[in-house]
Order: C-alpha cells, then sequence, then structure tokens
C-alpha cells in the first residue's frame, strides 16, 4: 500500500526556516517524480517544487533562491527546506508522487502539513 507521510510543519515568524519531511512507502520512491505542492485559504493549489527521478530540480519563480527541494532515495523521502519565509507561504502543503511505468504515470497525495508564517 502507497502512502506519503509529511511532517515539519509548524508556525514560524517571518525570517525563519523550516524542513519539511515526506516519507513514502509502498516501493515506489524511486521511480517517482516528487514534488510539493501548497494550498493557502481560498486559493487553488499551487505547485513549489520538483525532483525528478535523477535529482533533477525546479522551482516556482514566488520560491527561487529560498526553497531547496532535495530527495533521498535511501530513506525513501523528500525533504522541502524553506528558508526567509514569508506570510506569503502560509498555507497546507502536500508531497505528490508521480509513478512512472512505461507510459502510465499514476499520482499519489499526502494527507498535507500546515505551514504558517507570522508577521
Amino acid at each position: 500500500q502507497v502512502q506519503l507521510v509529511e511532517s515539519g510543519g509548524g508556525l514560524v515568524q517571518t525570517g525563519g526556516s523550516l524542513r519539511l519531511s515526506c516519507a513514502v512507502s509502498g516501493g515506489i520512491f524511486s521511480s517517482s517524480t516528487m514534488d510539493w505542492y501548497r494550498q493557502a485559504p481560498g486559493k487553488p493549489r499551487e505547485l513549489v517544487a520538483t525532483v525528478s527521478t535523477g535529482s533533477i530540480t525546479n522551482y516556482a519563480d514566488s520560491v527561487k533562491g529560498r526553497f531547496t527541494i532535495s530527495r533521498d532515495n535511501a530513506k525513501n523521502t523528500v525533504y522541502l527546506q524553506m528558508n526567509n519565509l514569508k506570510p506569503e507561504d502560509t498555507a497546507v502543503y502536500y508531497c505528490k508522487a508521480d509513478r512512472h511505468s512505461g507510459f502510465t504515470t499514476v499520482a499519489y497525495w499526502g494527507q498535507g502539513t500546515q505551514v504558517t508564517v507570522s508577521s
């Protein structure tokens, strides 16, 4: 059974840092592109960062230079290091795995972790 479990969210002041973790079980990690999304109240869910199976990364413009996504294939875990946090980073952060198998991609989501940045 595939499970994605996020952790590391919390309350932090403007300018602070947090590191989110997403542990993936079910044997899909090494064949999955891993993403972090976020959703603020009243707003659509948006893609924050992506790391491919080959560790190629991409970021939303709003977080470039502040956030770093990384993966540890030995631990089946993806991380999101968030520095210089701003109030507009407040959201529920979700981990997503895009498992690639041949011509098929299947998506799996975690339950989310709340990040609140106080001004």
